[in-house]
């Protein structure tokens, strides 16, 4: 079996300006002279994506994607990741390069899956977990009162824990304790409830956060600091009363590896649309060396959705699956199959590879541009 095709679509819904990156997308198709195809995305900038595939051969390590990959077979998933990143060196490693091979990542195990007649986390080892207790990620509202009716909506909804991020937090010191104040009181006493700052603070504020909202019961506090911040998530890890997570935007395991190898966090934060199956393998295993704990990012459609679910459903010291709640076109409707949680649980589906189909239909109503055939 070798590949014939690398197709890269760019999906473009109605764009708005809001830290959601479910508004556009970046489809990968991996096909093969044998008929089958393997489906995978990037969460990244979609035109940045497709560049980084479609640039032709430049010299033997500053190559497009699909050149390194047409008539090779796509079942030697690492051999082909190490292609990739050796081809690519001049200006991948830790970046936006990194993404789109996690796209064609992704979409080879879909392939690989479909090719064998198993599901992709059987693939990755087998399940540790039938199910994992999934929250509802949502942004917070404009100030405590309309967070509280957030967080009542989604706990009417069944979900035991919820995730509220970014904007407005980061204003002020009292708005921010409204708003995680308007967080418990909507979820009540029971509920897991966890924050995401979004990258608003230095580490003497977060620690002072930090302290503020143990207050209120949180089961971690996310990306306080910048994302590169490694000695200071090291420094307040080590200090802070309340978890801390982040990871969501590091692409790869060269990316993640000063974080892991500090010991900087408590929670790692893997997006499988920016580090692929491949990479987030060898992180899961780091990970868990280092007596923390996985959980997924996932802020996309559906198909990093069941990605997310095969992968964490794998990992030993799993227990919560992030669970993008934002009714947008792009999260409900680009598969056939529903990719939520159900009851207030994530399970990983059954069939062959991802598990999910594309909405052709759907596709073409916001298809912006192709590239490949």
């Amino acid at each position: 079996m070798k590949i014939t095709q690398v197709v890269c679509q760019i999906l473009r819904a109605d764009v708005t300006a809001k830290t959601a990156s479910c508004q556009d997308a970046v489809l990968v198709r991996i096909r093969t002279d044998s008929g089958l195809e393997g489906i995978g995305e990037a969460d990244s900038s979609p035109e940045v994506v497709k560049a980084i595939i479609d640039a032709p051969f430049s010299h033997n390590i500053a190559c497009g994607l699909r050149e390194l990959l047409l008539g090779e077979n796509p079942l030697e998933i690492r051999r082909l990741w190490q292609k990739m990143y050796d081809g690519t060196v001049y200006y991948g490693r830790t970046s936006v390069t990194i993404t789109a091979m996690a796209a064609i990542d992704m979409a080879l195990w879909d392939l690989a899956g479909k090719h064998y007649g198993v599901p992709v986390w059987q693939l990755l080892g087998g399940k540790q977990h039938d199910r994992i207790p999934a929250y509802a990620s949502i942004l917070f509202g404009r100030d405590g009162a309309e967070t509280a009716d957030i967080g009542r909506r989604w706990v009417e909804a069944g979900y035991s824990a919820v995730k509220f991020g970014w904007e407005p937090m980061g204003q002020s010191e009292a708005l921010d304790v409204e708003l995680v104040r308007g967080a418990r009181q909507g979820m009540g006493e029971d509920g897991t409830l966890l924050i995401d700052a979004g990258l608003v603070w230095d580490a003497r504020t977060a620690l002072r956060r930090a302290e503020q909202f143990a207050e209120y019961w949180i089961g971690w506090l996310e990306e306080p600091l910048r994302q590169n911040d490694v000695d200071g998530y090291a420094w307040l890890r080590d200090r802070s009363p309340v978890p801390i997570a982040a990871g969501e935007g590091e692409c790869g395991r060269e990316a993640f590896r000063p974080l892991v190898d500090r010991h900087a966090l408590d929670v790692y934060q893997i997006d499988l649309s920016r580090c692929g199956f491949t990479d987030a393998m060898y992180l899961r295993d780091r990970i868990e060396e280092i007596g923390a704990r996985p959980c997924n990012h996932c802020y996309t459609s559906p198909l990093t959705v069941a990605a997310s679910i095969h992968w964490l459903c794998t990992c030993r010291d799993a227990f919560l699956f992030e669970d993008c709640v934002e009714d947008l076109p792009l999260r409900n409707e680009l598969t056939h199959e529903k990719m939520q949680a159900v009851d207030g649980y994530m399970t990983p589906p059954d069939g062959p590879g991802l598990g999910v189909t594309l909405n052709e239909d759907f596709v073409q109503s916001i298809l912006l541009t192709e590239s490949g055939t």
